[in-house]
Parts: C-alpha cells; structure tokens; sequence
C-alpha cells in the first residue's frame, strides 16, 4: 500500500530548506543596472507617458499594479515565495515609479536572481524528494488550483505541504495513464530538472524585458516592451518570411532536434538533415563552433537565422548515432501555414441533395509586410492582396454561389490590411473610426472604387477572433452587407497597437541603436455605427453552441482593459442585402436544425459538463474519483481538446473541416442565398 509521506519525512524535508528560507533572501543593490538597460528603461517610460491613448501618469497606482502583476508572473499558484519575501518587497510598492524612471531596474534583478531562483532552487529539492516518497491515493484529498484566493505560505513547512499535494497530483496523473511508478519518478525527475534549468538560463536583459512589459501591462493588457530579439520574431510573423535553413526545431532532452523540414527551404534542398537530427552545435561561415546542448531554443534559433546567401554550419548527431558537419546556405522561407487559403466546396459533397457552391477563405491573421511596402516592393505581402488573388481564382473556376470568410482564431493584425480587405466587398466609404490620445475622431476610409466580390457573404467569428478581426466583421455587419456567425460574440479588442522603437527626439545620437520597441496602445477604434467593440466585441447575427464560447475567452477577463463606450456615428451606404427579417429566418431555421442534430446534442452536453466543472477550485487527490470523473470528462475533454486545436492551429491540414458545425454554416449558407434570390425574384 503507498503511504502518505510519514511525519519524519516532512520534518526532514523542513531541514533541508531551513537554512535558506529562515531569513528573506531579498536585498536591495542599488545602481547595478547596466547603461544600456537604465537608457532603455527612460526611454520607454518617456514614450508610454507622452502616446499612451489614457494619457495617465506613471505614479505610485502604477507602481503597486507593477509589483503585484511581476509577483503574479513569476509565481501565479503561490509556490514559490515566502508571505517574508512578500513583506521585504512590499517596500518598494510605492518606489517602483520612480527607480524605473531614473533608469533603476536593480529591482526586477534582484526578485528574479536573488529571489525567485534560489525559491525554485529550495522547492526543486524538495520537489525531488517528494517524488521518491511514497503517496497514498486512496486518501480522500483535494488540492486547490486557484492561486487567487490564495496566502502566500508564511514558512517552509506550509510550502512543503502544498508542494506535497502538487507532486501527488503528478504522479496520480500518471498512474491514471497506466505508467509504471518507477518510470512517473524518472519523468518527474527529469521535469522539474529542466524547469530548473530553464530558469537559471534567463538572461539579465529577459528580465528587463520582463519587467518593462508588465510595467507597459499596467497601462493597458496589449502594451509591451519587446526586446531586439522580440522584435525580429514579431516581424517575422508580419511579413510571414525569414531567412533560414528552412528546419522547424524542438528542445528535447536539452537537446536541439529537427522537428520538421520545411518544403523549398535550405535544409530541403540540400537533402542531408533529417527529422530527428539532433544539432549539437552551430558555426558561422568562419570561426569556432558553439555548443548548444542545453541551451535555451530561442537562442539557438538566433544563431541559425542570418542574412539570405550567408552560411551556416551545423555539428549534427544523427539518429544512427553519427556525428556530422553540414554547412548550409540561408534563404529566404515562406511561412505558408499563416497565409490566406481558399477553397470552393459544392454542397452536394456535405449536404445530400444540396446544390451550389461555396467559397471558403481562411484568413489566420491580419498580416503585413511594412518594410517592404515603405520600401515600394511590388509584391510586398499582403493579406488584402492574398485574400484577392483567391476571390480571382474562384472566378476562374466557374464562381461560387457565396463566400465564406473564416476569421476563427484570427488575433487581429495591421489595421491597414482590415480596411484593405473590407474594401473587397463594399465599395468605398469608413470603414473603421479611431480616437487619438488628444479625443479627436478621425475615419479611416476605403477609397477603392468597385468590389472585388459582390455577392452574398458569410463572416465567421469567434471568442478569439480580435482586434482586425473585428473591424472588419463590424464593417460588414454596420453596413448590411453580410452576416456574422459563430460565438455570441468576439473577443472585444477595440484598441490599436503601434510598434515603435524606442527611442526618443531628445537623444537623437542613440537613435542608431537597436534597443526593442514599444508596442504601444495609441488610440481605440470605433465600428461606422459609434460603438466601440471593446470588450463587448461584435456579436453574432446567429451563434452556434461551442465551448470555446463559455470559456473566460475575451478582453473583458484582462486586467486593465479599457472601457467601453460610443461616439457620434460615421454617414454611410446601406446594403440592401440583409434585414432583421433575414437573420430572424436564418436563426430559426438554424436552431431547429442544431436541436434535432446529434452531433450538436453531444456538444451541448460538453458544454454543460465544461460549466459544471467551470466554477470548481479543486482537484481530487483520490485515484478512484478523478479517475472517475477523468472517465465520465473524457468524450467532453476531447472533444474541447479537437475544438481549441482547430481553432488555435488553423491553416494545418484541411482549411474546412467536415464537422457538424461547419456543416451548419454551410446550410445556413445556403438558406441565405435561397432568401437572397426569393427577394430578387419577388422585386422584379
């Protein structure tokens, strides 16, 4: 029979920390923040407190919000920290203001560094002896997983025991999944080693970057301070290309294994690196090679980019246990699973007896390729022009009946691109309205002539679908030229980022230097009808069940999200394609469909079984009831796990799915056009 961990262990394990955590461990070293950091962080400060679009101050508010929100990024279930650590920084509550503003970072140092780490170090320790001890499963016990509601442990006996009940928890889940007990200990062990590792791999200017995004956090919950390595990444994704070997890459084990060769890159053509290559260590065309076993994955991403045509050299071991070198150019790769996609579906391939065509197009994000643009290229990319390019090609393959524009899981993007794509289907006018940091209203206008596709359109949305994403759905929505489907309602960013390197007038010599950027919240946006869609989002003219749609998904769960309110609204053309009359006709026919279908029946009762567990604090400690209820949550656990998938992972394998919730889109689809030419019928 497994035990739970006798009195003599516990008092054991409280010796074994007992002389590190008797006294707090935080001390103040004032003025070791490096030039460069204490540069940066004034700079960052200037910026947010001139273009914030709140205008607000950075004051003694802002400094007690910074020192909760870094407590609760580095420590978020309270099981690191000692209630002692708590009160030595709770000084520093009312000063963080000011250090950050003479360029003083030494704080955030010093809780991750001198703190933070040497709490991790003293539970790993524990942690580690916890594995080996024996549990009993049989005990009828919960552990509570809401870090909100709770104290942070006044000694190391009250953390021991939360540490107790966190290790049981681990080795219960495994047990579930029939994993032998020796072989759970050796994961366990390897685990919390690696999450030790990682930690103690952070670099000082991580902490900064840190430190000064949740400072940035404070002011609204989509401003950040990304560092140059940051930056690169995010415009990586913007301009969807990179140059590279053309590998996805892993970390495993502490190494760096080739999880993916992507097709056209480097790596391809070259033909030598293989999936589950294993590379020990990176060179440049000349100089020494660098070891990268263990090294964080970021990093060693870092060393691989560089400039297209340049080369790089891999030592790489390979899954026959060979060591090799392979030097490889770097080109520029296309990341095509974040592209626009289209494809037409004829109905009678989903729906028996069904005709017509649909034209499904998937847009993962609102992407823009702004170097290239300033800089006059003329195939620059584009998701106006993507999105284009496929509405050609359904014409070239006979034309659709109605299109389909998928914007599930789209976070948003350029506003450019939203207005752009918004002007392929309504023909010139505002699209969006936006208020700057002064209150002046200003309106962003498509100033295209003409339509791309004119026929009827079908906009799909849900909880993460945000920002860009939003303009656009509330455009088609505002002007009647469409209809919106999926959650009741959208995410509810009605805000606009601006990325701005950091820098400053003041200091015109140093503008030279790469020194991050800020991504700044500078104004927020406004639908043509004057409601902002923040927090309260756009909402559907139909929704269909989803889980997705009662999770806490959304800007009004974000700490500090602005508020909603409404301006005087834009003049503009009405579309004569859709009336109350309409959506009421869609819905009603929509809802009897989804209550008589068994698919949907299923999803209802995820949901509900979802909303049952929503509100519950804990979790079992006994083998026989979680694996009952981890029995009875099964179907609904994966049928969640299917949905985020899809929704988190959109542009892999089909773009359209067959699934009882598309296949509703596509029937409520057809009854749109039905009603659509009824109407036209009926006018001549």
């Amino acid at each position: 029979m497994l035990l739970r961990p006798s009195f003599r262990t516990m008092t054991i394990l409280t010796a074994c920390v007992a002389l590190l955590v008797g006294t707090t461990i935080f001390a103040q070293q004032a003025g070791t923040t490096a030039p460069a950091e204490q540069m940066t962080a004034k700079l960052v400060t200037e910026m947010i407190t001139r273009s914030h679009i709140s205008q607000k101050p950075l004051d003694d508010r802002i400094s007690a919000m910074l020192l909760k929100r870094m407590l609760k990024d580095l420590d978020p279930q309270k099981l690191y920290f000692l209630e002692s650590d708590i009160e030595a920084v709770s000084k520093f509550r009312d000063q963080l203001d000011d250090l950050i503003r003479i360029g003083n970072l030494d704080f955030a140092q010093d809780l991750f560094f001198n703190v933070y780490l040497k709490r991790m170090d003293e539970r790993v320790v524990v942690a580690h002896m916890l594995i080996d001890a024996p549990h009993d499963f049989t005990l009828d016990e919960t552990m509570s997983v809401d870090g909100e509601a709770a104290t942070w442990a006044a000694s190391a006996s009250e953390l021991n025991e939360r540490w107790r009940k966190r290790i049981k928890y681990d080795l219960l889940l495994l047990k579930l999944d029939d994993t032998p007990i020796e072989e759970a200990r050796k994961r366990l062990h390897k685990r919390y080693d690696t999450l030790k590792k990682s930690a103690h791999s952070t670099e000082p200017n991580e902490v900064v970057e840190i430190y000064l995004s949740a400072m940035a956090h404070c002011f609204d919950p989509h401003s950040s301070y990304m560092s140059p390595q940051t930056l690169e990444d995010f415009q990586i994704q913007m301009r969807l290309s990179l140059d590279g070997i053309g590998a996805a890459l892993r970390s495993e084990d502490g190494y760096t294994v080739v999880a993916e060769i992507v097709a056209g890159g480097g790596a391809e053509k070259d033909g030598r690196l293989k999936v589950k290559d294993k590379i020990v260590a990176v060179g440049q065309e000349d100089g020494d090679f660098v070891d990268i076993i263990e090294m964080k994955l970021s990093r060693v991403v870092r060393l691989i980019r560089g400039p297209g045509g340049t080369k790089v050299r891999l030592r790489v071991l390979t899954e026959s246990g060979e060591t090799v070198v392979y030097e490889l150019t770097r080109q520029k790769i296309e990341l095509k699973s974040s592209e626009v996609k289209g494809e037409i579906i004829p109905a009678s391939d989903r729906i028996p007896g069904a005709t017509g065509k649909l034209g499904v197009i998937n847009i993962p994000s609102f992407y823009r390729d702004f170097a290239g643009a300033q800089q006059g290229e003329d195939d620059f990319k584009s998701t106006a022009r993507d999105v284009l390019a496929v509405l050609k090609d359904f014409e070239k393959q006979g034309g659709v009946d109605a299109v389909v524009i998928d914007l599930r899981g789209n976070g948003g993007g350029a506003l450019q691109e939203a207005i752009e794509v918004t002007g392929l289907f309504v023909d010139q006018g505002p699209v969006v309205l936006v208020k700057e940091q002064n209150g002046k209203i200003r309106s962003n206008d498509d100033t295209q002539s003409g339509v791309a596709y004119g026929g009827p359109l079908i906009v799909l949305c849900n909880r993460l679908s945000a920002s860009a994403s939003e303009i656009f759905a509330g455009a088609i929505k505002d002007y009647q030229r469409g209809i919106v489907i999926g959650d009741h309602t959208t995410h509810g960013k009605g805000t606009v980022q601006n990325v701005m390197p950091v820098s400053s007038q003041m200091f015109r010599l140093l503008n030279n230097q790469n020194r991050g950027a800020l991504k700044l919240t500078i104004n927020q946006f406004y639908r043509i009808n004057g409601d902002s869609t923040q927090n309260r989002g756009v909402e559907s003219d139909i929704a269909l069940p989803s889980i997705l749609d009662h999770m806490d998904l959304g800007e009004s769960f974000l700490d500090n999200a602005l508020a909603f309110d409404r301006i005087t609204p834009a003049p503009h053309v009405m579309y004569d394609v859709v009336s109350q009359g309409i959506v009421a006709g869609l819905r009603d026919a929509s809802q009897k469909r989804v209550a008589a279908d068994a698919e949907f029946g299923k999803i209802q009762k995820d949901i509900q079984r979802y909303l049952d567990r929503k509100t519950r604090k804990f979790v079992w400690l006994n083998e026989d009831k979680l694996r009952a209820e981890r029995d009875a949550d099964k179907a609904a656990n994966e049928a969640e796990k299917e949905e985020e998938e899809r929704e988190t992972k959109r542009g892999q394998g089909p773009i359209y799915p067959k699934t009882a919730y598309n296949d509703e889109i596509l029937r409520i689809s057809l009854d749109y056009v039905g009603l659509l030419r009824q109407g036209q019928t009926a006018a001549k």
